[in-house]
């Protein structure tokens, strides 16, 4: 019984730890992916000022 029990916990710990540290490189990625969002965004906006600054006659389509 108390070995079933300590491989049991032995089991959950190992797997807490694996999703402990899926967890961490999880993270890594959404932190990644955010400032790579955020990059992106900002190089948007500036293409579209360039856009803008080249034809302000143009109007907007309206999808955008």
């Amino acid at each position: 019984m108390l070995d079933e029990l300590l491989e049991r916990m032995t089991e959950l710990e190992i797997r807490f730890s694996h999703q402990s540290q899926l967890i961490d490189e999880l993270n890594e990625v959404i932190t990644d992916c955010n400032l790579r969002i955020d990059r992106l965004s900002k190089q948007n906006q500036q293409l579209r000022e360039m856009v803008n600054s080249l034809s302000p006659e143009l109007e907007e389509s309206p999808d955008e």
